[in-house]
């Protein structure tokens, strides 16, 4: 028994009188409170680290959720701003968030003056919760889309799933959304730092947006690309994410390329784009020839684009036949 079915055994009993003694939007908000009232761990720190001269990160060490991290597995950004400071995703639960929170206070010494969501899964979006309870209401933003995503079907569900991945160790975490859109081009203000927003159509989602640092000569990529780890494609597009990768190294040249998931460096595209042009030309090629898809996934496999980075990247085994099956069904639909 989990620790939400223990405390909604516990409370079984007065929810039962509730239901005998009072309207059913009684028992709603009683069982809201019990909700409320059970609460994962807390998470251990870890600590903020400089990247450039405004940008500081809580680098997230794993790739997936388990239950012993926590749901830990999606750098947070900090940007540190003349008008205070500016968190770029912030983590998969309340939890994480609060973690955040305290090593900003700690190192930075400033309040968080606004939130930036690159797009609507959950370890990007969950831990907003702890920011506006921390500092009350700030402009949290995303491209429309996004928001829409997050304030609808998805954001209970990434809520659900993380707490099923780990354990219920996300339990108290809320759906706090978005609430400002941004869209491509945009440039957001604070003080003399201006951080310019990149929109390039659907790459690891349809929404997806880049943060550029402007002067530091670092961007924010969100899951456009990840170092060590394929994206998850489930919403996204191999060819679009290709595109993407052309247009930010020409309208955001960086040093810094800072993905959502593994080191920031100068060669997270090049490494990203190597993988995905492996993947993606080789269902290309299969599906010109006729090819079923068994004979694509050996093509891909063979490439050595992807054969040699295949050992250093997490989940490789585990996730390879559906990236290469969702590339297939993609390069079969640009075939028509």
């Amino acid at each position: 028994m989990d620790r939400r079915q223990f405390v909604r055994s516990a409370f079984g009993l007065s929810a039962l009188t509730a239901v005998e003694f009072a309207p059913w939007q009684a028992v709603a908000a009683l069982a809201q409170e019990v909700d409320n009232f059970v609460r994962g761990p807390a998470v251990k720190d870890h600590p903020l680290r400089q990247l450039s001269p405004h940008v500081w990160m809580i680098f997230s060490p794993d790739g997936f959720p388990t239950p012993e991290n926590q749901g830990m597995m999606c750098n947070i950004t900090c940007i540190d701003t003349p008008q205070g400071v500016v968190v770029v995703d912030t983590g998969a639960s309340v939890q994480i968030g609060e973690m955040a929170v305290r090593q900003i206070k700690a190192v930075l010494g400033k309040p968080v003056v606004a939130v930036i969501n690159t797009h609507y899964h959950g370890d990007h979006f969950l831990g907003n919760q702890a920011f506006v309870e921390a500092y009350g209401a700030m402009p949290i933003y995303a491209h429309a889309g996004t928001i829409r995503e997050i304030a609808g079907l998805e954001g209970s569900s990434w809520r659900t799933l993380m707490e099923q991945w780990t354990n219920q160790a996300t339990v108290g975490t809320r759906v706090v959304a978005p609430n400002t859109a941004v869209d491509h081009g945009q440039e957001l203000k604070f003080g003399s730092l201006i951080l310019r927003l990149h929109h390039y159509g659907k790459a690891h989602t349809p929404y997806d947006i880049c943060v550029e640092v402007v002067g530091d000569k670092l961007t924010c990529i969100g899951d456009v690309a990840m170092n060590g780890r394929i994206a998850n494609m489930d919403h996204g597009s191999f060819a679009g994410t290709l595109k993407a990768y052309e247009q930010l190294e020409k309208n955001a040249p960086s040093a810094i390329w800072l993905p959502g998931h593994g080191e920031a460096g100068p060669g997270v595209l090049a490494w990203n784009r190597a993988v995905f042009e492996g993947i993606y030309e080789s269902c290309v090629k299969a599906v010109e020839a006729g090819q079923p898809l068994e004979a694509a996934k050996t093509l891909v496999l063979r490439d050595p684009r992807v054969a040699s980075r295949a050992k250093a990247t997490k989940g490789f085994e585990n996730n390879i036949g559906k990236y290469v099956s969702l590339a297939y069904l993609e390069a079969e639909a640009a075939a028509f």
